[in-house]
């Protein structure tokens, strides 16, 4: 028996980089590769993946600058394991989220399993470009993931 997804997310706060965003849905393109938020000031959920706190990992990504200046995400390799994503949803509660790690892969190597496959327990997935930029073909030939699981809750 398939569960309800979970309220969809509307915003995220990454305190540790004082990074506060609205988020956008995003979906697949006809190549299979995940569109980006239109404004680099904004980051983005995919809104076909898994909904924050629901078993799975949930996948949110952000720029990390542009043609116009810095994007949301430009402090993203900064966070450090202990940090928190707190994630708002449309129904008004929130859940968070402890990062586990920050790694960096190039893009054209790029662990698509390790990233998006199925968890047992909500994970969170924040993505954005990193290492060099390649001029050429005025793409960062890396990326930033950030690993998360969602944070027990206080006892009562």
């Amino acid at each position: 028996m398939a569960l309800d997804p979970g309220p969809p997310p509307v915003s995220i706060a990454l305190p540790a980089i004082r990074v506060e965003s609205e988020l956008e849905d995003l979906r697949l393109a006809a190549d299979g590769t995940l569109t980006v938020p239109r404004d680099a000031a904004r980051a983005g959920w995919w809104s076909q993946g898994v909904a924050p706190g629901d078993p799975g990992p949930a996948v949110i990504v952000g720029h990390v600058d542009s043609y116009d200046g810095p994007g949301i995400f430009l402090l993203l390799h900064r966070l450090q394991p202990g940090d928190e994503a707190v994630v708002r949803r449309n129904d008004g509660t929130s859940v968070t989220f402890v990062v586990d790690a920050v790694h960096q892969f190039q893009k054209d190597v790029f662990p698509t399993d390790i990233v998006y496959g199925p968890t047992a327990e909500p994970t969170l997935r924040l993505i954005t470009c990193g290492g060099s930029f390649d001029k050429r073909t005025r793409s960062y030939v890396d990326n930033v993931v950030v690993f998360a699981h969602l944070k027990a809750p206080d006892p009562a």
